[in-house]
């Protein structure tokens, strides 16, 4: 099955109280699953890292073979993509698992796009940013349709 997967993570304070946001497409465009996820502070990088895993894991629990990832953190799809090296230890970490996410799928893309074209990821974010700033942390990522 071929989606698209949006993400998006976000902290305010950077660190701060985090939240991400995932969005899985079907190939007509129809909303398949998202997930929204409070997380206990951390930074903007570590967020929208735990952002892509969580969309991966949804999209291949949904039973898709084909993902085109789109992603507004140019840092973290230039660091996937072998483009911009990594020196921070975690990231390096959070780069690997995403890494072997992907190649679980029988194909894979992954791009930038700006946050204008990432709107319903970003939303889901910062309604979990909120959730974080309130004290409402999630252990567990929630994926609902």
């Amino acid at each position: 099955m071929k989606a698209t997967l949006h993400t998006d993570g976000g902290a305010r304070g950077n660190p701060g109280p985090a939240g991400i946001g995932a969005v899985l497409y079907d190939a007509e465009g129809r909303e398949i699953a998202h997930v929204s996820q409070s997380l206990d502070a951390t930074t903007n990088n570590v967020a929208e890292y735990k952002a892509l895993i969580a969309g991966l894991e949804m999209a291949l629990e949904n039973g898709v073979t084909d993902i085109d990832v789109k992603c507004d953190s140019q840092l973290v799809v230039s660091q996937v993509t072998g483009e911009w090296k990594i020196k921070n230890d975690r990231l390096r970490s959070l780069a690997a698992k995403a890494e072997r996410l992907l190649y679980k799928f029988e194909k894979h893309a992954l791009s930038h796009v700006p946050r204008s074209s990432n709107a319903r990821a970003d939303k889901l974010a910062n309604e979990a940013m909120d959730e974080a700033a309130a004290g409402k942390w999630e252990s567990e990522s929630r994926f609902e349709l």
